[in-house]
């Protein structure tokens, strides 16, 4: 089962038009765990709802979280409830923080932000600064009223460059992606696949990528190592689905691969990995899978739960 803790909502503003930040804390003032730019926590909401919002405070203050929630057109109940129900004073649980969008060394960085895409890269803005690397920021959002933060992005000057799509039209990419700094882009999957298509960048995405069907179609076996449990993984079902349905418990949010809450270590078999999440590199490791969308090009599979 994967830990969570609960936090108090200390503060609750509205950071833009459908956007609002929460800054958590312990209620007993206790120390949080360290974080790194990238990084993410899983709010669990009434109903079992699970929500992945990244962290874009400042992760040098140990005592406090800090995140940024855009009220979804489509709303399953997060987003609404956090907008409209939890106030100042309420307690919530979080999962992690957990970071699949780790900011790697380099001497130069373009950052490339989409609408509340923003979250993550504010903390890496910081960082870079902090290093002495050369960095620019390409923010793009739909009206200047509706882009959070741009108030804190001031003090970086012209190195940030903010780009409403009603008053600029949509990112000028090719004017930007040149040269050879290290590319981090997060927003909607329209300019991923764009920055995609001009470069080899990082991305954290909102949807999945489209696999195609799984390797195998017919059930493998899943050894719960830690629960001393097999179960058969039928088809039909993901392995998040038949691990529950065995009555262990594991926190999972998006469903689709993409935010990485439900990761887990692999200690045997080979997986069929099916996420939004992990390099090249990471897939052949092999080492550890996100049990919502991966599945098993083996027979069998051992995990740590």
């Amino acid at each position: 089962m994967t830990m969570t803790i609960d936090l108090r909502v200390v503060d609750k503003r509205t950071a833009a038009e459908g956007v609002v930040t929460l800054t958590l804390a312990h209620p007993r003032g206790a120390r949080l765990p360290d974080w790194t730019p990238g990084s993410h926590v899983d709010l669990v909401l009434p109903g079992g709802l699970v929500r992945q919002y990244s962290l874009c405070g400042d992760r040098w203050d140990a005592y406090t979280y800090r995140i940024g929630v855009l009220r979804e057109r489509e709303s399953r109940g997060g987003s609404a409830y956090i907008h409209d129900q939890l106030a100042v004073g309420d307690l919530v649980s979080i999962g992690g923080p957990r970071n699949n969008f780790r900011l790697v060394p380099s001497r130069a960085y373009l950052f490339v932000a989409g609408g509340i895409g923003i979250t993550p890269l504010l903390p890496m803005v910081h960082q870079a600064e902090l290093l002495g690397a050369s960095w620019r920021l390409l923010y793009g959002g739909r009206t200047r009223a509706s882009m959070s933060f741009v108030d804190e992005l001031e003090r970086y000057g012209d190195r940030v460059v903010v780009r409403p799509q009603d008053e600029y039209g949509l990112l000028d990419l090719d004017t930007h992606l040149t040269g050879d700094a290290t590319v981090y882009c997060c927003g909607p999957e329209p300019l991923l696949a764009a920055v995609e298509r001009r470069c080899a960048a990082r991305t954290e995405r909102f949807v999945p990528k489209d696999f195609g069907a799984p390797v195998r179609r017919e059930p493998f076996e899943v050894e719960l190592a830690r629960s001393r449990r097999r179960l058969m993984v039928r088809p039909e079902e993901s392995v998040l689905e038949a691990v529950g349905r065995a009555g262990v418990s594991v926190l999972s949010s998006c469903r689709q691969g993409t935010c990485g809450t439900c990761e887990t270590t692999v200690l045997a078999g080979d997986p069929d990995h099916r996420d939004s999440i992990l390099d090249d590199a990471e897939r052949a490791a092999g080492d550890c899978m996100f049990l919502c969308v991966s599945r098993a090009r083996s027979d069998r599979l051992v995990l740590d739960l």
